[in-house]
């Protein structure tokens, strides 16, 4: 079982979730400990890359403690119990299905689910969501997150997703934003360790410089 304080402390180091979609399994621990190295302590594989369980089952033995690694695109309940088997501890979701993140949940995952209206929003809070994925960011923009933020409970973690780049991170967090979910402008397939690390530091820096 997950301690809140896990998700809490994570969340402090870096506020920027790694999204490995593409990854492959032999390569992807070189890819996360890079990404370890450079402050990444959330760290998702979406459930469409290949044989994505076999790889968060590898980050799961290879990462530290301290790391929050898991799945991202889980659609089904079943899919979210798979990834905690393997040994994911976080359950990223593009959509604000309530019944995932009720089973999440009841298996001591933390959950991210997605949302991208108010309605979407609120109902994934009061389902117990540790933050919300809002996605895609094209479609939230910062002044739509700036109104979301005014009615949902301060606390909860806002962290735009798609599209978001060093340069574009400014405007959302002065919106309200807590932290980001970082995707292909951070890695792509065949994107080497060592080049993804160097996105990685160019995201950190953007980060902390703000």
């Amino acid at each position: 079982m997950s301690s809140t304080t896990d998700f809490d402390r994570a969340f402090a180091t870096l506020p920027l979730v790694a999204i490995l979609r593409g990854v492959r399994p032999e390569e992807v621990e070189g890819i996360a400990l890079g990404l370890y190295e450079q402050g990444f302590r959330l760290i998702e594989v979406p459930l469409n890359s290949p044989q994505a369980l076999d790889s968060i089952g590898r980050l799961a033995r290879c990462l530290p403690a301290d790391a929050l690694l898991g799945a991202g695109t889980v659609l089904g309940a079943a899919a979210a119990l798979r990834v905690g088997e393997a040994g994911g501890r976080l359950i990223v979701m593009p959509h604000a299905d309530t019944s995932v993140i009720a089973a999440a949940k009841a298996a001591g995952l933390f959950c991210v689910p997605g949302a991208a209206t108010p309605t979407e929003a609120l109902a994934c809070a009061a389902a117990g969501a540790d933050a919300l994925k809002l996605f895609p960011a094209e479609l939230v923009t910062p002044t739509v997150l700036k109104a979301m933020r005014a009615v949902l409970r301060p606390e909860l973690r806002l962290l735009p997703v798609g599209g978001v780049t060093p340069v574009a991170m400014l405007a959302y967090r002065r919106a309200g934003a807590a932290g980001f979910g970082l995707g292909s402008a951070l890695y792509a397939p065949g994107m080497t360790a060592a080049a993804v690390a160097a996105r990685a530091g160019e995201f950190v820096k953007a980060w902390r410089s703000l």
